[in-house]
């Protein structure tokens, strides 16, 4: 199911009658504690909702605490553009999501019986900078997962926001394996990762395929939910690079990209499952 007056959401995913996505009820309607809604136009938290760009200072809503975080567009309501059988194809204005940029945020969502397709792209009318992302909120289901992300590095933290310092992922961090993730409360930004990341419940395997230019994989592992979040750019990345003054489009550093009038940067991600056979050690 698709939410389309709350960010155009996935907000509901049913595998042979098992819910795989933590439901609204579990948080506030409009917040970014469930479902699975598109990061745009930029993924993760901007330290103090600010950032310069091309000589001037941008500020956009702060929306935890000091900081903003996860772009403008997933608690406001989407326009249809297609919809049919099992796929669907939304769009949302840029600016009145209150981005100080003229340009759009563009998502299809196709299902199939093993498989859902997770298409975003942001589409520029002039130049800005951007960053996009999925944020899937899956169930723990009362079990132990596993989870399997292939990347050796994450990012220093100070305050949720990366200093810019790569760390090697070692004891609770490294998820190369896909260890069961027992107690272990991750929110750790995995970079240069390695598609697929995958999460195995003791009955069903979840694959979650990415492409570039999603490479950053933030997992976020609270009591309830598991977040495997691929996205094109680090969190606080439009403030990496961001007052280089350049007038080409290309990429900032922490993985953000100019865009000029006219062109866009898309993204590709496929969640494919499986049953198990039987059930896994824990």
């Amino acid at each position: 199911m698709i939410d389309v007056e709350r960010g155009g959401r996935v907000s509901s995913l049913r595998i042979d009658g098992r819910e795989l996505l933590l439901g609204v009820e579990a948080a506030a309607g409009r917040s970014i504690g469930w479902g699975c809604f598109v990061m745009a136009p930029w993924p993760g938290r901007l330290a103090g909702g600010q950032f310069r760009w091309r000589g001037r200072r941008v500020q956009v809503p702060r929306t935890l605490g000091p900081d903003a975080i996860h772009g403008l567009v997933y608690d406001r309501a989407w326009q249809v553009e297609e919809a049919g059988g099992r796929e669907a194809t939304l769009s949302i204005e840029l600016g009145p999501a209150g981005w100080p940029f003229a340009g759009r945020v563009r998502e299809r969502i196709a299902l199939d019986e093993r498989s859902i397709v997770l298409e975003a792209s942001i589409e520029a009318d002039e130049p800005m900078p951007v960053a996009i992302g999925w944020h899937p909120w899956f169930l723990r289901r009362g079990a132990n997962p596993q989870v399997e992300v292939d990347a050796a590095s994450t990012l220093a933290l100070r305050e949720m926001i990366p200093t810019g310092v790569r760390q090697a992922v070692r004891g609770r961090t490294d998820l190369r394996e896909g260890p069961a993730l027992g107690r272990r409360r991750l929110d750790d930004v995995y970079v240069d990762a390695r598609s697929p990341a995958t999460i195995r419940w003791p009955d069903l395997e979840l694959r979650i395929e990415f492409e570039p230019p999603l490479t950053t994989v933030v997992v976020h592992t609270p009591t309830q939910a598991i977040c495997v979040e691929p996205q094109t750019a680090w969190p606080n990345a439009l403030n990496g690079g961001a007052s280089s003054g350049s007038t080409r489009a290309g990429p900032m550093d922490g993985g953000a990209v100019e865009l000029d009038g006219g062109q866009a940067i898309g993204t590709r991600t496929k969640l494919i499952w499986r049953e198990l056979a039987r059930p896994l050690a824990s």
